[in-house]
C-alpha cells in the first residue's frame, strides 16, 4: 500500500469483454488490456479531455476552470490526469459545476501521483466520477506510463481541449494521441510572449480548431454531443465589465512587468501622473478578475 493513501469506494477490474467496458477505449490500435477502476465504471463514457500545462499560469487554470464548468454543467464528461495545474483545475470545476469527471493515472491506483491530490481523487470519486489506471493497483508511476496513460485520456474524449501546453510537453503529446485516434482537437490560444502556450499556438497554426470564447466552445460542443446552448448573461458582464480598462485590454495582448506597465502608463498621460493613472486601473482588473499576478511577477490575463 502507498502510506495510506487509498481511495475509498468501489473497485472493479474490467476486461475488454466486460459490458461497461468503453468501447471507444476497444478501438485503441493499443487498446489497453484492462482497467483498474476506483468509482463508478459506468461514468467511463465518451466525454470531453481537458488538459494543460503543470506548471500553469492563471490563465490555462483559469480557462480549465471555464470550459470544464460549461461542459459539467451541460451533461458532458470532463476527462483529464489529475495532474498539478491545469488538470486539477479542469476536476474541480467539473466537481463544483455538479458533473462526472475521470482522472486517468499514470501509474496503479493505490500509488496516486500526485499524493497531494488524494483529496480531489477522492472527491471525484465521492461525486460520482471514477479514477482510471490501466497499471496494476499497486503499479509504481513510471515517466514512461504517464505518455500511455495520455492515449486513453484522448482515446475516451471525442475532442480533446488543449488549455495550455510549452513545447516540449505532455499535454502536447495527448494531441498527439488524439490525433491518432481520430478525434478532434481544440486549442485556448495564448500569447505568442507565454512559453507556456508555444505549444497550444502551434497546434492552432497545424490546424487545430481554435476556442477564443465561450461560444465557440459551445459550438463545438453542439457538433460534439448535441448540447444546446444557454444564456450565459452573468459571463457576458463579467467579460465586459473592464473593456473599457485600457491597462486590461493591453495584458489581455501580453504579459507585462511592474516596469512595462508603468511604461505603458506614462505614454497614456505623462510621467508626472502615470502611477495615479495606472493603479486604479490595475486595482479593477484584479477584483473583476480579469487579470492576475504572476508567479514570475508579471501581471496578465486570467480569461
Amino acid at each position: 500500500m502507498s502510506d495510506g493513501l487509498v481511495l475509498r469506494g468501489p473497485r472493479v477490474v474490467m476486461a475488454p469483454d466486460d459490458a461497461l467496458f468503453p468501447a471507444a477505449l476497444s478501438r485503441l490500435r493499443d487498446a489497453p488490456k484492462a482497467l483498474y477502476v476506483v468509482g463508478n465504471p459506468a461514468a467511463l463514457s465518451e466525454g470531453i479531455a481537458v488538459v494543460g500545462a503543470r506548471k500553469a499560469t492563471p490563465y490555462g487554470v483559469r480557462c480549465a476552470k471555464r470550459f470544464s464548468s460549461l461542459a459539467a454543467e451541460r451533461g458532458v464528461v470532463v476527462v483529464s490526469g489529475g495532474a498539478r495545474g491545469c488538470d486539477a483545475a479542469a476536476h474541480e470545476a467539473a466537481i463544483a459545476a455538479g458533473g462526472t469527471t475521470i482522472a486517468f493515472l499514470g501509474g496503479g491506483c493505490d500509488r496516486l501521483y500526485p499524493a497531494e491530490h488524494q483529496g480531489l481523487f477522492q472527491r471525484i470519486v465521492d461525486s460520482g466520477g471514477a479514477v482510471v489506471s490501466e497499471q496494476p493497483w499497486e503499479a509504481p508511476p513510471m515517466p514512461w506510463m504517464f505518455r500511455m496513460r495520455n492515449r486513453l485520456i484522448a482515446g475516451l474524449a471525442r475532442a480533446t481541449l488543449i488549455v495550455e501546453a510549452g513545447l516540449p510537453s505532455g499535454t502536447f503529446s495527448t494531441a498527439d494521441e488524439a490525433l491518432a485516434a481520430g478525434r478532434e482537437v481544440l486549442v485556448v490560444p495564448g500569447s505568442i510572449a507565454s512559453e507556456t502556450s508555444h505549444g497550444a499556438n502551434r497546434l492552432i497554426c497545424q490546424g487545430a480548431t481554435p476556442i477564443i470564447d465561450d461560444e465557440t466552445f459551445l459550438d463545438a460542443l453542439f457538433l460534439l454531443f448535441g448540447c444546446l446552448r444557454e444564456d450565459s448573461s452573468s459571463n457576458v458582464i463579467a467579460s465586459s465589465a473592464c473593456q473599457d480598462n485600457e491597462v486590461v485590454n493591453a495584458l489581455r495582448a501580453a504579459p507585462m512587468g511592474i516596469e512595462e506597465l508603468y511604461e505603458f502608463a506614462r505614454e497614456r498621460c505623462g510621467v508626472q501622473q502615470a502611477k495615479d493613472w495606472l493603479m486604479p486601473r490595475l486595482a479593477e482588473g484584479l477584483d473583476s478578475g480579469q487579470i492576475a499576478r504572476y508567479p514570475d511577477g508579471r501581471w496578465g490575463p486570467t480569461v
